[in-house]
């Protein structure tokens, strides 16, 4: 299975994206992982959010296959233990060809976004800059991948 993780404008501090494309590297020795950053949108103080969303989503389906898997990174998503998470990569490992996550903008995702998604996921209840849920998401993938393999990175 090839995954992929979609996100709307650079990672702009230095720290988080080494942080990032180590744990990349990381999960490209278990599956092919790709990040594929799509250009923040210019000249944004014209638009409004529903606006900015609209536009965003139309970049982040254009990015889209008919057979992708998609899974949003979503303050409403489905929570999961690092453990379950492990187990759900695993089980879809066995029926889908890409599995795609997404990280919308600063307003999230249009509504046609929404529509294209199979699934939605939370990191937690908290709330996280967009910046740091990257970092985040990357290190819990990179830890499901080491769950799945039984390697002793995770401690339970």
């Amino acid at each position: 299975m090839k995954t992929s993780l979609i996100l709307v404008g650079k990672t702009t501090d230095k720290h988080i994206s080494a942080c990032i494309e180590d744990y990349r590297e990381r999960i490209g020795h278990y599956m092919p992982f790709n990040v594929v950053t799509i250009p923040e949108l210019k000249n944004t103080k014209s638009l409004t959010m529903s606006q900015q969303k609209e536009r965003e989503g139309e970049l982040i389906l254009k990015q889209l296959q008919d057979s992708d898997h998609v899974v949003l990174l979503d303050e409403h998503g489905t929570e999961r233990r690092s453990i379950d998470f492990a187990a759900w990569i695993e089980k879809k490992s066995l029926t889908l060809r890409h599995l795609v996550f997404v990280v919308g903008g600063p307003y999230g995702f249009s509504e046609a976004v929404y529509q294209r998604a199979n699934e939605k996921i939370s990191l937690s209840k908290m709330t996280f800059s967009h910046q740091m849920v990257r970092l985040i998401f990357t290190e819990q993938f990179y830890r499901a991948c080491t769950i799945i393999k039984g390697e002793p990175y995770h401690h339970e």
